[in-house]
C-alpha cells in the first residue's frame, strides 16, 4: 500500500506550501512506494523558524531529560526492527541482514549520544591572574542543518541528529531523495514518540530537481550554525563551499576508495571471508566498502580463485528474502554506471573472474576483477556497487604506496598473521580509519569516524561529536576588583 508523508515542522505534519509532492520509488521492482511532500525554499525557512523557536528551551533542558529521551528512542528503534527492515528493503533494496545491522547500530548510536548529555563540557584553565577564575566552556552551537543519506539510512540518519540533539542543538534534516522515509521521517517519528519537544527535529523532503535550492536556502540561513553531511565527495564539495561562504562550520563524511591489504603470510581462507564481507555487504554501497584488494603476488592466484568462488556462491535477488546477500542497487541508473566501469576496465585489459555483464534492472552480480591496473577508472573511482578489484603487489612497501595513491582516505584493512607487522603497515596508511586483521567496514558509536583528503573533514562519534556540535567559549570570573591604569 502506497504511503503519503508530509513535511515535519515544529512537531506537526505540514504539506508543502505549494502542495507539490514527489515519488519515492522502490529499486527492487520500480514501484512507487510513497508520495512525500516536495518542499520549496519557503518551507525550509519555516523549518528553520521552528528549530529557532525550539532552541532556547531545548538547549536548557536538563541533561537527564535529554538522556532519557535518547535512551527511549534507542529502545523504540530496536523494538521496531522488523518494520525498519521492511521499510529499508522496499525503499533502498536493503537485505535483511544489512537492515538489522542498521537497526542495532543506530539504536546504540542513540544510547551513545545519550551518554554525551552528561559528558564534561568544560575545564578550569591556568591563568596568570590570581584574582580570576578562567573557564573553557562548551555549549550548544544552535541550529544544525543535517543531510541524511540513503545507503545506511538508519545509521547515518541517526548519526546526523542524535549527537547534535544530545548537546542541546535543534536540527533541520534534509532527507535523501532516495530514502526520505527511512533516513529521516521514520527516525523523527521515533524521537517524537520518545518525548522530543516540538521543533527540536524538523524534516524537509524534496523533489531531486530542487535539491540545490533547498540546500542553498538551508545552509544560507544565518541562524544555522553547524552543517553535517554524509554523501558523495562531489556533492560534499558543494555543501562545503556553501557553508564556507557563510562561515558555518561543516562536518563532511564523504566517499572512499578503500583498500584491503592481504600480506603474504595471511590466512587466505580468513582473508577471502573478510574481503567478501567488505566488498559485497549492501551490494558494495557503503562508503567503507572494500573496492580493491592489494594482494602479495606469492598468494594472489589462490586468493583470486577462492574469492571468485565465494562471490559466485553469494545468494542474490529479492531483498526481502532473509537469505539474500546481494540485493538490488539503489537504481537501474546506478547498476548501469557500475556495469560501465567494469566494461571499460575489461576493454583496457582487466579480467572478469566472476560476475560482470549487463545489469538486470537495478540488480548487478557480485563481481571479481583481476589484472586491474592503476590507470583504470575502476581503480581510482569509488565503485559503489558489488565489484571487488584485485591488484598484485610485491611487498609491503608497494602495497602501502598503491593504497596511498588516492585522493581518498577513509578506511582500510590489513590481513596478516603478524599483528606487529600489520600495525606497522596500518600506521603508514593515509586513512582516518585502519583495521588490522579485518576488512575495511566497521563502525562503533564511541569511535571517531571520518577520513582524510577527499573523504571529508571532521569526525563523528564519541567525544569528537561533542566537540563538533558545540562552541568552545572562554569565560572568566573576576573574584576581586581589578585595578585599571586609567
Amino acid at each position: 500500500m502506497m504511503q503519503t508523508r508530509a513535511l515535519l515542522i515544529g512537531g506537526e505534519h505540514v504539506e508543502a506550501e505549494d502542495g507539490r509532492t514527489t515519488e519515492d520509488v522502490s529499486p527492487a521492482d520500480g514501484s512507487v512506494m510513497a508520495e512525500v511532500a516536495a518542499a520549496s525554499p519557503g518551507d525550509v525557512t519555516k523549518a528553520v523558524d521552528a528549530a529557532d523557536a525550539a532552541f532556547p528551551s531545548w538547549s536548557q533542558t536538563s541533561p537527564s531529560q535529554r538522556r532519557q529521551i535518547l535512551f527511549k528512542a534507542g529502545d523504540l528503534l530496536e523494538q521496531r526492527g522488523a518494520a525498519a527492515a521492511e521499510l529499508m528493503a522496499r525503499e533502498t533494496g536493503a537485505t535483511f541482514g544489512w537492515s538489522m545491522f542498521n537497526v542495532g547500530l543506530a539504536a546504540n548510536m542513540m544510547r551513545e549520544a545519550a551518554s554525551l548529555t552528561t559528558a564534561p563540557i568544560g575545564e578550569v584553565l591556568a591563568t596568570d591572574n590570581p584574582d580570576a577564575l578562567s573557564l573553557a566552556v562548551r555549549q550548544a552551537a544552535g541550529i544544525v542543518a543535517a543531510f541524511a543519506p540513503w545507503n545506511a539510512p538508519l545509521i547515518l540518519g541517526t548519526r546526523a541528529v542524535a549527537a547534535p540533539l544530545a548537546v542541546g542543538n535543534t536540527v533541520v534534516v534534509k532527507a535523501s531523495e532516495e530514502a526520505p522515509m527511512a533516513c529521516a521521517l521514520f527516525l523523527a517519528d521515533i524521537l517524537y514518540e520518545a518525548g522530543l519537544p516540538p521543533g527540536a527535529v524538523n524534516v524537509i523532503t524534496n523533489d531531486r530537481r530542487d535539491a540545490a535550492d533547498i540546500a542553498e536556502t538551508l545552509i544560507g540561513d544565518r541562524r544555522v550554525r553547524r552543517v553535517n553531511f554524509t554523501g558523495s565527495t562531489a556533492v560534499g564539495r558543494k555543501i562545503g563551499e556553501i557553508a564556507a561562504r557563510h562561515l558555518t562550520p561543516a562536518l563532511l563524511e564523504l566517499g572512499g576508495k578503500n583498500s584491503v591489504l592481504v600480506l603474504d603470510d595471511a590466512d587466505l581462507g580468513y582473508a577471502v571471508d573478510a574481503v567478501a564481507f567488505g566488498a559485497y555487504l549492501n551490494s558494495g554501497q557503503i562508503c567503507m566498502s572494500a573496492d580493491r584488494v592489494l594482494v602479495h603476488r606469492a598468494v594472489a592466484d589462490e586468493f583470486i580463485a577462492r574469492l571468485a568462488e565465494k562471490a559466485k556462491g553469494l545468494p542474490a535477488g529479492d531483498p526481502t528474502d532473509p537469505h539474500v546477500v546481494i540485493g538490488p542497487l539503489i537504481s537501474a541508473y546506478a547498476a548501469n554506471r557500475v556495469a560501465g566501469l567494469v566494461a571499460e576496465a575489461v576493454a583496457s585489459g582487466a579480467r572478469v573472474v566472476t560476475g560482470g555483464g549487463e545489469p538486470d534492472g537495478a540488480h548487478y552480480p557480485a563481481t571479481v576483477l583481476a589484472d586491474v591496473t592503476p590507470q583504470m577508472r575502476v581503480h581510482t573511482e569509488e565503485i559503489f556497487g558489488p565489484v571487488c578489484t584485485v591488484l598484485t603487489v610485491g611487498d609491503d612497501d608497494e602495497a602501502v604506496a598503491v593504497a596511498n595513491d588516492s585522493p581518498y582516505g577513509l578506511t582500510a584493512g590489513v590481513v596478516t598473521a603478524d599483528q606487529t607487522r600489520g600495525l606497522a603497515v596500518a600506521r603508514r596508511l593515509r586513512t582516518g580509519i585502519a583495521h588490522v586483521n579485518d576488512q575495511s567496514i566497521d563502525d562503533e558509536p564511541m569511535a571517531p569516524f571520518g577520513g582524510m583528503g577527499d573523504s571529508g573533514i571532521g569526525r563523528f562519534g564519541g567525544r569528537a561529536a561533542l566537540d563538533a556540535f558545540t562552541d568552545l567559549r572562554w569565560i572568566t570570573l573576576q573574584q576581586r576588583p581589578k585595578h585599571f591604569p586609567f
